[in-house]
């Protein structure tokens, strides 16, 4: 029999040996980018929620692939949001709120068997990586259970004492560097209005950071470099950008994208609060003790539209960190086999209903932004209308990784929509303002019910700025009736109680009715402002 030399034989060895590597790597379950960016709202160019939002790579992104229009989180704040998308469960299911310390006592008890999205692709194969802010606290929210989440976690930001000065107090590394002067909040009122102090804006130089970098840069470069190695197996790679979040400081250059003068501000009719329910009013008023639009407002007459520009430089910033990721994944050898799924936890008010931050059941508080994009997506740039919840997400990526069912899911997956974004798609989004305030989101309409009974329904057909409640109007009783179907059948306390004892939101509501609106003081002031 005719032998191969030997050089033919260890070539043909070596190619027998490489098919064999070769088609586990071909076959292996796709990898997963699950990038989060902190309180984002649609003031994206793909979502047109500002006219004057550059985001090039965000309406890069959703030129790619699915952008979910009609996305809106379980509860607008940082804690309850994520712990709601990251264990696929409602608030309302599970008591958490927003206390941190209560989550973690009673994680054992809320969570059973079932796991945190992250910890369930690590128990089903996956390497699983995270930078920056994927839960509220970091990389983790339960320091003792942050190893059966993550096989590898990038380095927290730290701070000098110089920096944390010019916060006041502020908490979470995160957050800072808070303007070269401190909050403007502060400087003007005073010490004692420090629960306004992230209210504020500022350009940087880079000797007013660590190091010269911004924390999203960091997580930026931890991202990349993750993208650059070899990974034996399928990631779960999440990278959890800190901006735009209080307070909107970032680099000069990005501050230069946009001319202050020329700053579109939010349209608020002078009589937007004389429909709005008093408990509505008084999730408004905030945390400042005058109130915190009364407190912008009349900080100074432009404090608005610095606000506004503070907030757009903060997204286009963190725009540009998200490019350096995706731009490394398109260089990789991962690109073809990578999951791409952005969201943000919840959206951000600049003043609309005279309402700052989140923390609220109306529109700018709930609704996110939300991308999907697949290996092998045959057409990008689709939108999909379907109202959706990022209770969704989980069981969306259960479904695409072909993994196998997690039975305790609340959400529903987008695989369905993903496929075909008209799609039939009727259960409409629970959102929460912590204990038994909600908010039901229809594609056409958004109905709240506030616990004490009052109420607010919106016609999104022709009023998607919220501006007319016409819950009072007798010909809307039956679009009410279908809402209130979706309305929790039962409130779980919140973690760690066992009776509902009124809370601020109460007492604030107490004393308005206690007292007559001109001699009471802060209500005069929240008067000015929100026109009780």
């Amino acid at each position: 029999m005719k032998r191969f030399p030997r050089v033919h034989r260890i070539t043909g060895a070596m190619m027998l040996f490489l098919s064999l590597m070769v088609q586990p790597l071909a076959a292996r379950p796709p990898n997963v980018l699950f990038i989060s960016i902190d309180d984002l709202n649609d003031w994206t160019g793909s979502q047109g929620g500002h006219p004057q939002a550059i985001t090039p790579n965000l309406d890069r992104l959703a030129g790619q692939g699915m952008q979910f229009t009609n996305a809106h989180c379980s509860q607008a704040v940082c804690t309850a949001s994520r712990n709601a998308l990251l264990s696929g469960l409602h608030p309302a299911s599970t008591g958490w709120y927003g206390s941190t310390s209560a989550m973690r006592k009673s994680y054992d008890e809320v969570m059973g068997d079932h796991k945190m999205l992250p910890q369930y692709f690590k128990d089903n194969g996956y390497k699983t990586l995270a930078a920056g802010k994927v839960f509220h606290s970091g990389v983790s929210d339960y320091k003792e259970r942050t190893d059966d989440f993550w096989d590898a976690t990038a380095p927290d930001y730290k701070i000098s004492k110089e920096l944390r000065a010019r916060g006041s107090g502020y908490g979470g590394t995160k957050f800072y560097p808070f303007p070269h002067e401190g909050s403007q909040i502060i400087n003007h009122y005073g010490d004692d209005f420090d629960s306004g102090q992230s209210l504020c804006w500022g350009a940087l130089d880079r000797t007013d950071m660590p190091g010269g970098k911004m924390f999203d840069e960091l997580i930026a470069d931890w991202a990349v470099d993750q993208l650059e190695q070899d990974h034996e197996k399928p990631f779960f790679l999440a990278v959890g950008f800190v901006r735009p979040h209080v307070p909107y400081t970032a680099p000069q250059e990005y501050f230069d994208l946009y001319d202050l003068n020329e700053i579109v501000v939010p349209e608020v009719p002078e009589d937007e609060m004389s429909d709005i329910p008093l408990m509505g009013k008084s999730i408004a008023y905030g945390t400042i003790k005058t109130g915190d639009h009364y407190a912008v407002v009349n900080l100074s007459d432009d404090y608005w539209r610095e606000m506004v520009y503070g907030y757009l430089a903060c997204v286009s910033f963190v725009d540009d960190q998200l490019g350096k990721v995706l731009r490394a994944l398109e260089d990789s050898k991962y690109a073809e086999n990578t999951i791409v799924v952005l969201w943000s936890d919840h959206g951000q008010n600049l003043g609309e209903k005279r309402h700052w931050r989140k923390q609220s059941l109306w529109e700018e508080s709930t609704r996110v932004p939300l991308f999907v994009k697949t290996p092998g997506q045959s057409s990008g740039g689709c939108q999909s209308g379907r109202v959706v919840s990022l209770l969704d997400v989980y069981p969306t990526l259960v479904d695409l990784c072909e993994l196998p069912p997690a039975p305790k899911l609340e959400g529903q997956s987008l695989l369905p929509l993903l496929k075909n974004p008209d799609a039939e798609w009727a259960k409409p989004v629970l959102s929460t303002w912590y204990y038994r305030n909600h908010a039901v989101r229809s594609e056409d309409w958004r109905y709240i019910r506030y616990r004490d009974g009052s109420e607010e329904l919106y016609n999104h057909r022709n009023d998607p700025g919220e501006h007319t409640n016409l819950a009072g109007d007798s010909a809307y009783a039956a679009v009410i009736a279908e809402h209130q179907r979706w309305l929790p059948k039962t409130d779980t306390l919140p973690a760690g109680t066992t009776e509902w004892k009124p809370d601020k939101l109460d007492r604030r509501v107490k004393a308005w009715r206690e007292h007559d609106s001109v001699s009471y003081t802060h209500l005069r002031a929240h008067e000015t402002s929100l026109h009780l």
